[in-house]
């Protein structure tokens, strides 16, 4: 079994831990650190390595089920789905621009300096590239 990118949950932050965990293994399923096939950690083992409630990583396996990013069996692995990258639509491309200027306003607001979000914009899109 290919060992699956750690996933790292901050216990102060305003975002659930479910969103958290959730979140992780989508990014790493899109950028790819994470392919159709591989298996993820049990859910009792996610649990006790993040510390966490069973039923928290149980509900963050759920979500992203429910979502078609894993299929979950009981008493077998939790698998990534082969998933089609879907075709984005206008409205979906407007959200996702106003997202990323909300975001950017709230790092500067944050005291991140424009060259650093820059810097960061750009590799992201170096990771794109890939």
């Amino acid at each position: 079994m290919k060992q699956p990118p750690a996933i790292a949950i901050d216990l102060a932050s305003p975002e659930a831990v479910v969103r958290q965990i959730a979140r992780q293994l989508r990014q790493f399923i899109v950028e790819g650190a994470l392919s159709p096939g591989d298996e993820l950690p049990g859910v009792r083992r996610l649990a006790m390595d993040l510390g966490i409630h069973f039923n928290t990583a149980a509900e963050a396996y759920r979500q992203l089920a429910s979502d078609g990013w894993i299929e979950v069996n009981h008493g077998r692995a939790a698998r990534v789905c082969k998933r089609e990258q879907p075709a984005a639509g206008a409205e979906t491309v407007q959200r996702w621009g106003e997202r990323l200027r909300a975001l950017i306003a709230d790092t500067r607001a944050a005291g991140v300096p424009a060259r650093r979000i820059r810097r960061e914009l750009e590799l992201a899109l170096e990771d794109l590239k890939r």
